[in-house]
């Protein structure tokens, strides 16, 4: 409306490291280089809200198909919340998602107003954290790189609801990414990518057969960075992915729920022993 201080319109790709930026402040602990990642799946996905010309809000529903979008970085700049900014820019992300079923991660303090917005729990994820030595069991284990990536995309598809090759195919290839993979049998048994981020370093994903497989992709990740300050989030159904990392003295530190507005296709929550991203699934 004329004279409305308050405007919403897509970021640049240069724009979503403001994203990433307040992500941190809220004590998400993004990756280095999500901010590049995230700009591979879709132009009009990340919105900024700006009121009076600055950055006001931030939010990004995804669409990765026809079928399913997802939600993050639904964040409103501290000193102007309760003005209804949030709701505006939520609504603005629902209105790009169109017709598709849209997930997120939500943070404890908003899953109320999700459900309020139609959103159903499916589970919750629990991120788990700690220091950590690489093991000195870690197997050499091929690189994720040289692994035919329709055997990784193909893979991906048994855990993640929609297709999103363009976005895998920068995440395991990017500077400082660095992936593993377990073959057996000539098959795709396990593999992960091991990223720095703010604070350390997060394992994600982590897709494996068993607990077994898991178990070696992660310690070959560990080892590739000399052992650090790590964090793994983990679905909470997946009891083996949890005896893992508490097996490693990785401790909860962090909790999301995700949730959908809609049916989804299902996934192998088993084989998920490291969710890729709270912030596009």
């Amino acid at each position: 409306m004329a004279g409305d201080p308050f405007t919403i319109r897509p970021m640049r790709a240069d724009e979503i490291t403001l994203a990433t930026d307040w992500a941190a402040a809220e004590g998400w602990n993004p990756g280095l280089n999500d901010a590049a990642c995230f700009a591979t799946v879709d132009a009009e996905g990340f919105l900024v809200g700006e009121f009076e010309g600055q950055p006001a809000a931030t939010i990004s529903c995804v669409n990765y198909d026809d079928s399913f979008a997802f939600l993050g970085f639904y964040i409103v700049r501290p000193d102007l919340r309760g003005r209804g900014l949030g709701r505006r820019i939520w609504q603005a992300a629902i209105a790009h998602a169109g017709a598709r079923t849209i997930g997120l991660d939500g943070v404890v303090a908003q899953q109320d107003n999700y459900r309020k917005s139609g959103f159903k729990l499916a589970y919750r994820n629990i991120r788990y954290g700690g220091d950590i030595a690489a093991s000195a069991r870690a197997l050499p284990l091929t690189r994720l790189a040289d692994v035919p990536f329709a055997s990784v995309t193909a893979d991906d598809a048994t855990v993640f609801p929609a297709p999103r090759h363009a976005f895998l195919r920068t995440w395991t290839g990017t500077r400082n990414h660095v992936g593993r993979a377990l073959m057996r049998d000539g098959a795709l048994a396990a593999w992960g990518v091991i990223r720095p981020c703010r604070e350390g370093f997060k394992i994600g994903p982590l897709i494996a057969d068993d607990r077994a497989a898991a178990e070696v992709v992660f310690d070959a990740l560990i080892a590739a960075v000399s052992g650090a300050r790590v964090f793994l989030d983990i679905p909470e159904p997946n009891n083996a992915a949890q005896s893992l990392a508490q097996s490693r003295g990785l401790r909860p530190v962090f909790e999301t729920a995700r949730m959908y507005n809609g049916a989804v296709r299902g996934v192998a929550i088993h084989r998920i022993f490291g969710v890729t991203t709270f912030e596009l699934g």
